[in-house]
């Protein structure tokens, strides 16, 4: 009998765990399909707090929300590229505890978005970032859990949403500082900016 390749004993060890652990079905399938809202929120705490900071933090707390978005965009046509069935229609009897989809498995929309909000909060505030680091391993161990996905489907997800989030923050963070800057001195929008505050703490360097 050959042996499975590493992905495939990982979704059975996975299918196993989900099967001894009825007792978690709940919580796997809140997290794997309502997880996102933390990040939503997670998000909107970094850019109410980078609102009393400088204009770099502030831009870096724009850029975990748009990178997100980016990092969807380009993994859509990498997902049909690949054209990876999920795994339930694959496996007969496998376990799923989640609605089936008619979209690709790999990579895993999910934890691309998980991945590239916790890049992006690292990077606007470490502190917050820890928390979404921590929430994007969970999301992504989730929908494999639930069996929307094989595990490689979640780390492909998770690498490709931090490369875009870190490389785009690399290409993007000077013209978005210089547009945080601009937005503030708008009179019509800067008390949202701002929380209704005039100074702000200048970029370093």
């Amino acid at each position: 009998m050959p042996t499975p390749a590493p992905d495939e004993s990982a979704y059975r060890a996975v299918q196993e765990l989900a099967r001894a652990t009825p007792w978690l079905h709940g919580a796997g399938v809140a997290v794997a399909v309502y997880g996102v809202v933390v990040f939503a929120a997670l998000a909107l705490w970094a850019l109410v707090a980078a609102r009393r900071g400088s204009d770099r933090a502030l831009a870096a707390a724009g850029w975990a929300a748009l990178g997100t978005v980016v990092a969807v965009a380009v993994n859509q046509p990498l997902g049909a590229l690949a054209g990876e069935p999920r795994p339930y229609l694959t496996h007969p009897g496998a376990l799923l505890l989640v609605p089936r989809t008619s979209d690709v498995s790999f990579p895993s929309d999910h934890a691309t978005m998980a991945g590239a909000m916790a890049v992006g909060l690292l990077l606007a505030a470490p502190r917050i970032g820890r928390w979404a680091v921590g929430a994007a391993l969970v999301l992504a161990f989730a929908r494999v859990y639930v069996g929307a996905h094989y595990p490689q489907d979640v780390v492909a997800g998770l690498v490709l949403g931090a490369a875009v989030s870190g490389v785009g923050w690399l290409l993007l963070r000077e013209p978005l500082t210089a547009l945080a800057g601009w937005l503030r001195d708008r009179p019509g929008v800067r008390r949202v900016f701002t929380g209704g505050l005039e100074g702000r703490t200048p970029v370093a360097g």
